[in-house]
Order: structure tokens, then C-alpha cells, then sequence
């Protein structure tokens, strides 16, 4: 069974930084596309970052590219989410997901992790 630990959320000052952890259980995630996505009270879910694990090809949301850089560690088999530059705009939950297969479409994510708060103090 496929489980997601996030881990590294909190408070920071806009302009800051925080590192997001997904640790990831329970398979080979070597086929698996992994993502991260985002939620505000009222709002969708959307779409942050996918990495391809085996590939590391990456994809980004228009609304973090060159500012967040999703990475993998397959000896941990850990997921990253880096945020520079955070602006008040981007507080929210913040959960890690996985997918089997390359193409990983936003709304085809089947495994979330339970999320982790994220708050840009402006």
C-alpha cells in the first residue's frame, strides 16, 4: 500500500524559503510520476509540481516556475518540494501525491499523502 509522509511546512516571512519532504512507502516508485499540489480553504486543489522518478524530468505551475524546484531522492525514496521567493499567495496545504506511469495528468494522481501547512507571512 502506498504512503505519503509530508513533512516541512510552517510559518515564514514573504521572500523566504521552506523545503517540503514527501517520504514515500510501500512500492518501487521507479514507474511512478510524483507530485505536489495545493489547497486553500474554498478553493480547488491545484497543481504545483511533477517529477518523473525515473526520468527527472520535471513540469511546473506557471504560477512557481523558477521559483519552486521539485527534486528526488531515490535512496530515501523522498520527494522535495523547494520554495524560494514565497510570496503571501502561496499559504496553503500543501500534499504530495504519486501516480504509476510517465504521462501523470494533474487529475490523475491516485495516492495523497495528508498535507502540510504552509503560511507566507507578508
Amino acid at each position: 500500500q502506498v504512503q505519503l509522509v509530508e513533512s516541512g511546512g510552517g510559518l515564514v516571512q514573504a521572500g523566504g524559503s521552506l523545503r517540503l519532504s514527501c517520504a514515500a512507502s510501500g512500492r518501487t516508485f521507479r514507474t511512478y510520476t510524483m507530485g505536489w499540489f495545493r489547497q486553500t480553504p474554498g478553493k480547488e486543489r491545484e497543481f504545483v509540481a511533477k517529477i518523473n522518478w525515473y526520468y527527472g524530468s520535471t513540469y511546473y505551475a506557471n504560477s512557481v516556475k523558477d521559483r519552486f524546484t521539485i527534486s528526488r531522492d531515490s535512496a530515501k525514496n523522498t520527494v522535495y518540494l523547494q520554495m524560494n521567493s514565497l510570496k503571501p499567495e502561496d499559504t496553503a496545504v500543501y500534499y504530495c501525491a504519486a501516480v504509476e506511469g510517465s504521462t501523470a495528468p494533474p487529475g490523475s494522481f491516485k495516492y495523497w499523502g495528508q498535507g502540510t501547512q504552509v503560511t507566507v507571512a507578508s
